[in-house]
């Protein structure tokens, strides 16, 4: 996936202390639909999503070992005990997060993830990965591949709050937009 910035130098460095990471995720030359709407419930209504506010729990609970999607009370998980370091914020190649812990901790931090499923078309990444350009250049969020077979076929996630789309219509992108507004940096540990 050429489109893709990848993170083999960033998972290298992420080690309990900030790096300076992936660069910030490059636009493709794709169409993204204009924004509709600045207000999540609607967003999430009109494109038929489900909004969810998993119990939170596991802040400032870290273990050194795997942690699998069964670890935590949501799928994708959105607080939760985690691993001491974490990913840096960009976009990642498919195969290069594996590590469920370190993805949690992004979000203890205030960071946004979007994931999408297995087996997405390159065409709707590179959409993913324009909507998370547009934004701020990326600021405070990560987009990668989904691990935990999740039932979404995109996701995003913040601490303690999930929005998960079946499909990826252009109404999406509002939801994408708008919860990220809601959400980022709201999180019990905010680190820049």
């Amino acid at each position: 996936m050429t489109s893709l910035l990848c993170c083999a130098v960033a998972l290298a460095g992420c080690g309990g202390e900030e790096t300076t990471g992936p660069q910030p995720p490059q636009a493709p030359e794709v169409e993204l639909p204009q924004q509709k709407t600045a207000s999540l419930k609607e967003a999430v209504k009109t494109a038929g999503c489900e909004l969810k506010h998993p119990k939170v729990s596991g802040e400032n609970l870290h273990a050194e070992r795997a942690f699998k999607a069964t670890d935590y009370n949501s799928n994708p998980p959105t607080s939760g005990e985690h691993t001491p370091d974490w990913y840096d914020d960009g976009v990642y190649e498919p195969g290069t997060v594996a590590e469920l812990g370190k993805l949690v901790h992004t979000l203890e931090h205030g960071r946004i993830n979007l994931q999408y499923k297995p087996g997405t078309p390159q065409d709707t990444v590179d959409k993913l990965q324009a909507v998370v350009a547009e934004q701020a250049d990326g600021y405070h969020f990560l987009l990668y591949e989904n691990t935990t077979k999740m039932d979404y076929a995109v996701a995003a996630t913040a601490w303690g709050h999930l929005v998960g789309c079946r499909e990826v219509n252009d109404d999406a992108f509002d939801v994408i937009r708008t919860f990220r507004e809601q959400y980022i940096d709201k999180a019990p540990e905010f680190v820049d």
